[in-house]
């Protein structure tokens, strides 16, 4: 059954999400406060061991660095691109919407805890590739995988940033579904380089992501979304 993935994902995000708000009364807010740091500097390490699992290369016996210009490339148009949209602003009216509708308005970090959940489960590789296979072959295997992985990122981010975290499921089921319907269209654009590019400007931004959970908000990240678009584009021009 297309589709199969990503509804198995979402389901995981909103129980992960809902024993997370159960589990989450019986801590202490210095208890939440420091699982969400842990949560942060998980997202750190993930973010930077998969940028470097495609920048590094064997070469000779030794390992070679690569995709620093695409990755500059990247980033600066694409935040710059951002800027000028201005996507932050409209997850947060998205969030602000959101929380309106559902009687949430003395949850002040809402809105924090629906983008940054929503940009940590919605960006990388997985995400896209996943949601392809699920399209074109029937292969659920790539999404079950996310589905525990971001179970286990929703249930400790929620502790921290409360219930606005398990609303991440509605981009996470409106871009995988999108993808596993258009997954004819997409396939010839995936190439295995194409891939390799958005996996490694995704995990920065996952890194990106990663700062603010453990030192505040510093970087406006969503903002840096143009780059992934950005960064499979770039695998059609030589020059990367």
């Amino acid at each position: 059954m297309a589709g199969l993935g990503t509804i198995v994902n979402v389901a995981a995000i909103i129980v992960g999400g809902l024993c997370a708000l159960w589990f989450g009364r019986l801590l202490r807010e210095s208890v939440q406060d420091a699982l969400g740091k842990v949560c942060g500097v998980c997202v750190l390490v993930i973010g930077m061991g998969g940028a470097l699992a495609q920048m590094l290369r064997p070469q000779g016996g030794a390992l070679v660095s690569g995709g620093g210009l695409l990755l500059i490339a990247a980033l600066a148009l694409g935040t710059l691109l951002g800027e000028l949209i201005g996507i932050e602003a409209d997850f947060e009216r998205l969030g602000a919407w959101l929380k309106a509708k559902t009687g949430s308005g003395d949850d002040r970090r809402f809105i924090e805890g629906f983008v940054t959940a929503s940009l940590t489960v919605c960006i990388g590789a997985m995400a896209i590739v996943g949601a392809i296979q699920d399209g074109l072959l029937g292969d659920h295997s790539v999404l079950f995988t996310k589905a525990i992985l971001d179970f286990i990122i929703i249930l400790v981010m929620t502790c921290h940033l409360g219930k606005g975290c398990i609303f991440s499921a509605l981009p996470v089921a409106v871009l995988q579904g999108g993808v596993t319907l258009l997954a004819g269209l997409l396939r010839p654009v995936m190439t295995a380089q194409a891939l390799s590019n958005l996996s490694l400007v995704g995990s920065v931004l996952i890194f990106c992501v990663g700062i603010n959970l453990v030192w505040g908000k510093k970087l406006r990240v969503a903002n840096m979304l143009p780059a992934v678009v950005l960064a499979v584009a770039f695998a059609f021009l030589p020059v990367f």
